[in-house]
């Protein structure tokens, strides 16, 4: 299936899959056995029939991981038939969820980002590198893996420092830098202090995914300037897989990979459809991952479909503007509700600000909310009073900002945790 598939038949084919894989799914798979009691592929006629599928949420699988220690029943097979084992970084509870996958299901994810390299306008002359040490995190297991079997010259960055990751990589002329967002910043930000210049090295573009900031206008400029090099916003979830990529022609829109996802979006907290262009919840069905499937998986994460014909004739769907945020992110104080990726927005527009903590203090009635920003140099202290008036100029709220000395939060290798509760 290609990206210009007209979409009647994209649907055709979508819909078939989706048959194929509860055929193949509802045997032997015991928490989509009992979800789906009575069930029959055939009794689905249209797709129309399918979205009236009760969701599958993390909270469920959660649950059954923990009654089922440790993989759950979302297994299509015997435990003998997987090959990989990966988890998330943590759910509501505070424990991850496990996912395995089979040969064949591990052989699909990386074809979704095979599908990804040409989007982004990778080629076999570029060396990619990744800057980390290869734990349980999906994502850059499978970017990493995909790219190797496609041909590129893949170079690993773990078991180094930071500092020496950075020499690494300009000793090997690496032209596509794979991190998060954060990294990628942190990276910047120890270049800067080493002398490394990395806007005139051969990175031409870097694929950041696992949190939000490749969709945040400031976030994205500031990665820009100082690597010299394009962005490209990439989207998966360890349970779901690679799901969206942003194409070399097209900024601040990502495609989602029709050939092997069938995606709806819900308005927040409710079964209902969300009307064209209006902000919603994103659900998935993996058409291809049959050893430890989603189907209909609520992801929590809040997106808007773009509706303005494709200027490059491509008929998969394209989320404007990437990840909005998260359902569960949103955060209520005093009468107000935010997003972190709003504050963050603000924030970046200040290349003073090293780092940054958004710390929620819920021991009274009504939450409060403090900001602390780590300055690249200095007290802070006029820094911390100008990103004040700015959060108060774009969304209307007061919040208490505060200096911290340089050096003095933490900086993350994978997915930053900037929002603290505290209780």
């Amino acid at each position: 299936m290609f990206p210009d598939t007209p979409i009647p038949e994209l649907r055709t084919i979508q819909f078939d899959r989706v048959r194929q894989l509860l055929r193949a799914v509802l045997p032997g798979n015991g928490f989509y056995a009992r979800k789906f009691e009575g069930l029959s592929p055939n009794d689905l006629r249209t797709l129309d029939d399918f979205t009236k599928l009760p969701c599958t949420t993390k909270t469920e699988l959660a649950a059954d991981q923990a009654a089922n220690p440790p993989y759950g029943t979302a297994l299509s097979f015997s435990l003998d038939r997987y090959c990989r084992l990966h988890q998330t970084s943590g759910t509501s509870t505070g424990r991850p969820l496990r996912w395995l996958d089979t040969p064949q299901s591990w052989d699909w994810l990386l074809g979704c980002w095979q599908t990804s390299f040409p989007f982004m306008g990778l080629t076999t002359r570029d060396k990619l590198f990744f800057p980390f040490s290869f734990g349980p995190f999906l994502g850059f297991w499978t970017a990493f893996d995909a790219a190797n079997r496609a041909g590129f010259l893949c170079i690993a960055g773990g078991g180094m420092t930071s500092t020496a990751r950075l020499r690494f990589l300009l000793e090997h002329n690496c032209t596509i830098v794979f991190a998060t967002p954060t990294y990628a910043l942190h990276l910047a930000e120890l270049a800067a202090k080493e002398g490394i210049d990395l806007a005139n090295s051969c990175v031409r573009a870097l694929v950041v995914a696992g949190e939000p900031g490749g969709n945040i206008p400031a976030t994205r400029e500031r990665i820009e300037s100082v690597w010299g090099a394009r962005v490209f916003d990439h989207y998966g979830m360890t349970e779901v897989g690679p799901v969206a990529v942003e194409a070399s022609d097209l900024r601040r829109q990502m495609y989602l990979l029709e050939s092997d996802y069938l995606a709806e979006v819900l308005m927040p907290g409710t079964n209902t459809p969300a009307p064209a262009h209006e902000f919603g919840e994103l659900v998935l069905t993996n058409l291809g991952r049959v050893g430890s499937p989603v189907i209909r998986y609520r992801t929590g994460d809040l997106v808007r479909m773009a509706t303005d014909p494709d200027p490059t004739g491509r008929t998969w769907r394209r989320l404007d503007g990437g990840i909005l945020g998260r359902a569960d992110d949103m955060i209520h104080v005093r009468g107000n509700n935010l997003y972190p990726g709003a504050i963050e927005a603000i924030i970046r527009r200040f290349p003073a600000v090293a780092e940054y903590r958004i710390v929620v203090n819920r021991a009274d009635p009504l939450a409060d909310l403090r900001i602390d920003v780590e300055p690249m140099n200095g007290d802070g202290r006029e820094l911390a009073e100008a990103v004040g008036r700015a959060i108060r100029d774009d969304l209307l709220f007061r919040v208490e900002v505060y200096p911290v000395s340089p050096n003095s939060l933490p900086r993350f290798e994978m997915k930053a945790r900037r929002v603290i509760h505290e209780k």
